[in-house]
């Protein structure tokens, strides 16, 4: 049967097919869903999922006596069924809040398996999710009928400045926008236990395409120093708390090469040929992370930042 990579770029989400297994439909959802997703404890009440599908995308639940808050979800049903089961039948743990981090599908296809939960995010999540989100959706299930029963959902609580909190039983998650991955990306901490789910700001490798070069710089630079306990990044694994001032380092790191690396390229003969040399361990990160995916994220990266750093010499 096949399965579906939803890849994002600037203007839409690309649906790539491949096939994995010849099952038939119902049992390969239940095949898929206990085989390629991973579940994680990283507190006593806090739950982390990670797709093996799907570029190691995240999601997590907090655990309290009155239900649990979700943050983002799993691309295909199947897996955000199988986290629904687990909340609500394993623990008794049904979800009355669900964080949308950013509009990306990654995050937030399976927000409509979520009927009763209150669902918010940023205003400009909102937005996207009304515009781009819709329209890519519908490309999607021209390639794929494993997103028929995908619906977008708006959330109907929002903030566009400051912060956001939500109160459930014994715990307090703060919500704040982070942008650079996206325009309405934002990081929830859960913070009596200091576990911060960062989403897309942090990843293996920032990701900027949808988003902006100098927003990514400032919200990692915000992020520094702040003592959280654990880091739960939008792709890949958890970031124990003595790597995390390393890791918010070695993003900047690579994301400062990467502007030197854009500026060189003006200053070639041919830049687009001196920008396909540049791989990603000249700028300081593994190119096996997320199963080797990233080198293709750090190539969209340098493009588009060379482009910008063209537009800029070219204005002035």
């Amino acid at each position: 049967m096949p399965c579906v990579l939803v890849t994002k770029n600037v203007t839409k989400l690309d649906i790539v097919t491949y096939p994995l297994y010849t099952l038939c439909h119902a049992c390969a959802s239940k095949y898929l869903a206990f085989k390629t997703m991973q579940r994680e404890r990283v507190a006593d009440d806090i739950y982390v999922f990670i797709s093996e599908i799907y570029a190691q995308v995240t999601a997590g639940a907090v655990i309290t006596p009155e239900g649990s808050i979700l943050i983002d979800t799993l691309v295909f049903p199947f897996e955000t069924r199988a986290i629904k089961n687990f909340l609500e039948n394993r623990l008794n743990a049904p979800v009355r809040y669900l964080v949308n981090t950013h509009y990306h599908a990654d995050h937030t296809y399976g927000t409509c398996f979520f009927p009763d939960a209150l669902v918010v995010s940023h205003d400009l999540c909102h937005r996207l999710l009304d515009t781009v989100g819709r329209q890519a959706l519908a490309e999607a299930r021209q390639s794929t009928s494993q997103l028929d029963e995908v619906e977008v959902v708006l959330p109907p609580v929002v903030f566009d400045q400051g912060e956001l909190f939500v109160h459930l039983g014994n715990k307090t998650l703060r919500m704040w926008h982070t942008p650079g991955h996206s325009a309405d990306s934002c990081v929830c901490l859960v913070e009596d236990d200091r576990v911060l789910f960062a989403a897309d700001t942090i990843m293996p490798v920032p990701y900027f395409v949808d988003g902006s070069y100098a927003d990514f710089v400032a919200s990692l630079k915000s992020l520094q120093n702040q003592s959280f306990e654990n880091v739960v990044q939008g792709h890949g694994e958890v970031i124990l708390r003595g790597e995390i001032e390393s890791k918010i380092e070695s993003d900047l790191d690579y994301l400062a090469r990467l502007r030197e690396h854009a500026e060189l390229a003006l200053r070639r003969k041919d830049p687009e040929k001196y920008i396909e040399t540049v791989d990603i361990e000249l700028c300081g990160k593994s190119r096996i992370l997320l199963n080797g995916a990233v080198q293709e994220l750090h190539r969209a990266n340098l493009q588009m930042l060379y482009e910008q750093v063209r537009a800029e010499q070219e204005g002035e």
